[in-house]
């Protein structure tokens, strides 16, 4: 599948400022611009495997896609959500434990690039990854 692989983080447009607005302090989000994120996506028709790997913590995510799930943030945040195939995009929507807020989340593939797009409360970020 297009997403499979192992890519590492190459770069972020305005994720200060998507952190900021999920409020996550001053000194995560000058260290989480620079995490060194690598991310391995494994798919099996409807399931996937995702293994984050970063300078803060290794977590691995399993998930069925339209099936809710918990995941936590880096920061500690508690999210409960879903995954969604729309076309050639993964979709995500998770709801904050916290405030009830919704945060989303698209994963494409642009070129030879893997491409996440975060919403939340207006404000958007995106994180651009190589094959690694």
């Amino acid at each position: 599948m297009a997403f499979n692989g192992t890519w590492k983080i190459d770069r972020n447009d305005n994720y200060e400022k998507f952190m900021e607005a999920m409020g996550v302090n001053i000194m995560k989000r000058k260290l989480g611009a620079h995490d060194n994120l690598k991310i391995t996506i494994q798919q099996d028709g409807n399931k996937f495997t995702v293994n984050e790997s970063s300078n803060f913590r290794t977590v691995d995510i399993e998930f069925t896609l339209g099936v809710n799930f918990e995941y936590s943030l880096a920061d500690g945040t508690e999210l409960s959500g879903s995954w969604n195939m729309e076309g050639n995009k993964l979709i995500g929507s998770f709801t904050r434990k916290d405030n009830g807020k919704v945060l989303t989340a698209c994963r494409e593939i642009v070129g030879d690039e893997l491409v996440q797009t975060y919403v939340y409360e207006g404000v958007e970020a995106k994180r651009i990854f190589k094959r690694g």
